[in-house]
């Protein structure tokens, strides 16, 4: 299904966060495999006592409304997607809208759809916009990310996220030519409401999940815009780990020039919900204007959403309006396993 608004879309602001503590990978394998296990990523962002999906998505938000240089009243929509709503009856995107000064007269709800839950609000934001019932839609990915302690998904669960501002075409920074979505009912990951951690289907994850989902509609995508692999200057796939993105992008005919500015779960982990929308705030700190960008998503359940998107003059005046991605990266402190517990509260005391 490719998608295409009756008015032109585009991202007309965007804005990153990363929380400052950082839990290397090493240390997890310490704690459980004394050392022999290799981590799949060098370190992941870990949330601070004070810091949850909602205060992570107030942080990015702003930094998108510094970028996209419009008044919060003017939002008509706040969604954010994510794992890890703080409440389970209570919406995540009241909170952002009244924080960042959006409210009463917005829209605001939470999307759901792992991984991609933030992309999926994206797309809903570029229909608000392109049939014209709004000028600017906020949408928000952005994850605590929950693994079970000594589970294989604590080593990549990092935490993070990005937010777009959704508007015309003639005041974008980056200009949405066309989305398309790839779903099928696929497990590979789940997490019933009774329970506290995710569970996964390991030989589900890869083949048929990730790669039955992103590369076909990343294919799909090009073979609709009549593009190849090397029409565009920037990659960004969902990144679980490294290896999965790697492998697609390189099956696909990418080079690695292409993806590396965007893949940066060895740094900060899986950011789920916000792991390719922050890969492409990153990418939009150092894009230049004419460069094109493919961004795809991934969610278990399971489903792709792709993006073929066109970076415009208006990006390079507002780079530098907020803090960069590598800004929040380049920000860590390093903890151990015994401060980590406590910090996502994996211990009980009652």
């Amino acid at each position: 299904m490719l998608n295409q608004p009756l008015r032109g879309v585009g991202i007309v602001g965007y804005g990153a966060y990363v929380p400052r503590y950082r839990l290397p990978g090493s240390e997890i394998s310490r704690v459980w495999t004394e050392g022999n296990s290799a981590s799949p990523v060098k370190e992941k962002a870990v949330p601070g006592l004070d810091e949850d999906t909602a205060t992570m998505s107030i942080e990015a938000a702003r930094n998108a409304l510094a970028r996209a240089r419009i008044e919060p009243s003017l939002l008509r929509a706040v969604w954010v997607g994510s794992e890890s709503h703080p409440y389970a009856v209570k919406p995540t995107g009241t909170i952002v809208a009244e924080a960042v000064g959006a409210t009463p007269q917005v829209l605001a709800a939470d999307w759901q759809f792992a991984c991609k839950a933030g992309t999926e609000a994206m797309q809903a934001a570029i229909g608000f916009v392109g049939s014209g019932m709004a000028d600017y839609a906020l949408s928000i990915g952005m994850d605590t990310a929950q693994g079970r302690p000594g589970d294989a998904l604590e080593y990549t669960a990092g935490a993070g996220g990005a937010a777009y501002i959704l508007g015309p075409a003639e005041e974008a920074l980056v200009v949405i030519q066309r989305t398309s979505s790839h779903v099928s009912d696929t497990t590979d990951f789940w997490r019933r409401p009774s329970t506290h951690y995710p569970s996964h289907a390991e030989r589900f994850s890869g083949d048929p999940g990730y790669f039955g989902h992103v590369m076909p509609a990343a294919a799909r995508m090009m073979e609709e815009m009549g593009s190849t692999p090397a029409d565009y200057d920037h990659v960004v796939f969902h990144q679980p780990n490294r290896k999965f993105p790697t492998r697609a992008l390189v099956d696909m005919g990418f080079e690695a020039r292409q993806w590396v500015t965007g893949l940066l779960v060895g740094e900060i982990g899986n950011t789920y919900a916000g792991s390719a929308m922050i890969g492409l705030a990153a990418v939009l700190d150092v894009a230049e204007p004419g460069q094109r960008i493919l961004m795809v998503s991934y969610g278990s359940g399971a489903g792709a959403d792709a993006f073929d998107l066109l970076v415009t003059p208006r990006l390079a005046d507002v780079q530098k309006a907020a803090p960069t991605t590598r800004d929040y990266i380049a920000r860590r402190v390093l903890i151990d396993y015994a401060q980590y517990v406590r910090m996502r509260r994996k211990l009980a005391t009652t």
